[in-house]
């Protein structure tokens, strides 16, 4: 085939692939003015957005990135940054005993505390799933402390209930039991702080209720009729299909219980005592920027902790294929 005949063909292929392109096209992108108001209306979305960028820019990712900064520097607030290199991460692991303290005492709140309020919520949230009456007035009793639990006001309140003489001392003087206050003694302030938690897991059982209510009936029933019992039924029927929202509450739990600091600041007087048994890497953290002014070594400790956060949110988002069944998922 001669060049003048190809180069023909190819002119006409192309042309038809245009044609075809022309076809495929909204019409309403062809009419007078359309483009121009698609514009204006895509001009308009962004312009909508642009107070959340700045927001989003702004206060979240500038400072970050300048904490980032700081965490590498010796900065007091009062002079400018002295750029240290690793020095501030060097010292957290291998010449800050009260830091390791630190770690392992919120280590052990989130580990102890997070299960057993997904534990309680859980429960508390099937009792409310098969009641009808009154199920609205209890679901409201039992969400009230999520909304309040983690306000100033509790914390004293808490504070008062612990302490020597409150009433939790007094109470369980009257059945023999006398451990003074659990405040001021540091085996255990932790565990009183760990029910204070558990204390607030309305808003947890909550988001359980409304998963056991999406869980099919027939579900149960089959399993009725082939023989298995209450607990079998639990086990093969509610915790594979509620495993989503299994996984989804025990992701929020960990991260919100590495960030407890209100409670253990009023707890404390911001001691972080006694024994530094409050003292939880928020709280140390807000200690030594606040207190000590030391804050690029502020800095370091929470980026420690946004890193420890997200290899936990990690490892769960890997490992949820193992136990977390989605609907119409045929694994």
């Amino acid at each position: 085939m001669s060049t003048t005949a190809t180069r023909v063909i190819v002119t006409g292929e192309k042309s038809r692939r245009r044609g075809l392109l022309r076809r495929r096209r909204p019409e309403h992108l062809d009419r007078p003015g359309q483009k121009a108001r698609l514009r204006r209306e895509t001009l308009t979305g962004y312009g909508f957005l642009v107070p959340w960028l700045i927001g989003f820019f702004g206060l979240t990712i500038v400072p970050m990135v300048y904490s980032l900064y700081l965490s590498f520097t010796s900065y007091n607030i009062f002079s400018p940054p002295k750029w240290i290199g690793l020095d501030n991460y060097i010292r957290l692991f291998t010449n800050d005993p009260n830091f390791i303290q630190s770690a392992q005492i919120t280590l052990v709140y989130v580990l102890v505390g997070t299960p057993i309020t997904l534990l309680a919520a859980l429960l508390v949230a099937m009792l409310l799933n098969y009641r009808d009456k009154g199920a609205g007035f209890f679901r409201s009793a039992f969400y009230a402390p999520s909304l309040i639990g983690g306000s100033v006001s509790v914390a004293i309140v808490w504070r008062a209930m612990f302490s020597n003489d409150g009433p939790v001392d007094s109470s369980l003087s009257f059945f023999g039991i006398d451990l003074g206050g659990w405040i001021g003694n540091p085996a255990l302030v932790l565990p009183a702080m760990v029910v204070l938690a558990i204390w607030q897991f309305g808003a947890t059982m909550v988001i359980f209720l409304a998963g056991l209510k999406q869980i099919p009936k027939e579900l149960y029933e089959a399993a009725e009729m082939d023989g298995a019992n209450a607990f079998q039924r639990f086990r093969a029927v509610t915790i594979p299909m509620l495993s989503p929202v299994i996984f989804f509450n025990l992701l929020l739990g960990l991260i919100g219980a590495f960030q407890v600091f209100a409670s253990a600041y009023i707890i404390s007087n911001g001691s972080g005592g006694p024994a530094g048994m409050t003292n939880f890497i928020t709280l140390y953290l807000y200690k030594r920027g606040f207190s000590d002014g030391q804050m690029g070594y502020a800095a370091a400790i929470a980026w420690v902790l946004l890193v420890v956060v997200a290899i936990i949110a990690v490892i769960l988002f890997r490992t949820q294929r193992s136990w977390v069944h989605y609907s119409g998922d045929n694994r």
